[in-house]
C-alpha cells in the first residue's frame, strides 16, 4: 500500500506493508525508499502519526544516503572524453591496434581494438580494464581496512565486487561485503572510507551513535573522506 505525508515542506512517500506483528517499524533504505511495517489492523492515521514524528531522523537519513549515492551521466567512449582511475583524470584516446589493449600512460586512457574503435567495443573493454583493476585494488584496501575493523571485534566478511547502480558499496547480515566497480574510479583514500563504512555495518546494523562512534574510532577523519567521495560522485 502506498502512502504519502507532508513534514514541513518535504514530502515522504512511503510504503507499508501489514503482518502478524507486534510493533511498528520504519525503514529508510539505500535508494532513499521509506518502508514501514505495521501490525495488522492498525489505522492509517496512526501510521500517518509515527511516520511524521520520525520525519527528523528519515530526513537524516535520506541526507546520509544521498551522499553515498553515485551518480553517473552518460558516457559516449569517444576520443578526448575524460575517464577515472583512482582519482585522477583521464583523456580516452581509442584506436586501431594489433590487439585489443588498454593501458592508461600521460594522463590518457589509451584503448587499441583490432576493428574500427567503435563506442560499444571500447566501453566493452574499458569495462573489463576497470573490472581488473577493481579486484586487485580492493582486496589491496580491504586487507588493509580489515587490520583495523578487526581490533575491534569486527568478523572477517567476504568480498564481492560487482556493478551497482544505486550504492557505492552495501553489506549483508550473512557476512558479505559487496563494493561497487565504479568505486576504482575514486581515491583510495575514498575506498578505504566505503571499505571501513561496510566493516562498521558488519557490527552496528544502523546509522546510529554507535556506529559514528566506532566509525571515528577506525577512521578519525571519515567525515572528510566522505565529502571528498561525494565529490568524485559524478564518476
Amino acid at each position: 500500500m502506498c502512502e504519502e505525508v507532508q513534514w514541513g515542506r518535504a514530502r515522504i512517500p512511503f510504503t507499508c506493508e501489514f503482518s502478524d506483528r507486534k510493533t511498528l517499524a520504519i525503514s529508510v533504505h539505500p535508494d532513499l525508499r521509506v518502508t514501514v511495517k505495521a501490525p495488522l489492523n492498525t489505522p492509517i492515521q496512526k501510521i500517518h502519526e509515527k511516520v511524521l514524528k520520525r520525519g527528523p531522523w528519515i530526513r537524516r537519513q535520506w541526507r546520509e544516503f544521498e551522499l553515498y549515492l553515485p551518480k553517473q551521466p552518460p558516457r559516449r567512449y569517444v576520443n578526448g572524453e575524460t575517464h577515472r582511475y583512482l582519482g585522477r583524470q583521464y583523456r580516452l584516446r581509442a584506436e586501431r591496434g594489433e590487439e585489443d589493449s588498454v593501458k592508461y600512460l600521460r594522463g590518457r586512457i589509451w584503448v587499441a581494438t583490432r576493428t574500427e574503435p567503435e563506442p560499444d567495443r571500447v566501453k566493452e573493454l574499458l569495462d573489463s580494464w576497470y573490472r581488473g583493476k577493481a579486484k586487485l585494488i580492493f582486496h589491496e584496501r580491504f586487507n588493509e581496512c580489515y587490520k583495523n575493523a578487526s581490533r575491534e571485534g569486527v568478523h572477517e566478511p567476504t568480498l564481492q565486487i560487482q556493478k551497482m547502480t544505486t550504492r557505492w558499496g552495501s553489506c549483508s547480515e550473512k557476512g558479505r561485503i559487496l563494493l561497487n566497480i565504479d568505486l576504482v574510479k575514486a581515491p583510495k583514500d575514498c575506498i578505504d572510507y566505503v571499505i571501513t563504512h561496510e566493516l562498521c555495518h558488519l557490527k552496528e546494523g544502523h546509522h546510529g551513535p554507535r556506529f559514528w562512534r566506532l566509525m571515528a574510532k577506525l577512521m578519525p577523519d571519515y567525515e572528510k573522506r566522505r565529502q571528498r567521495l561525494n565529490h568524485f560522485a559524478d564518476v
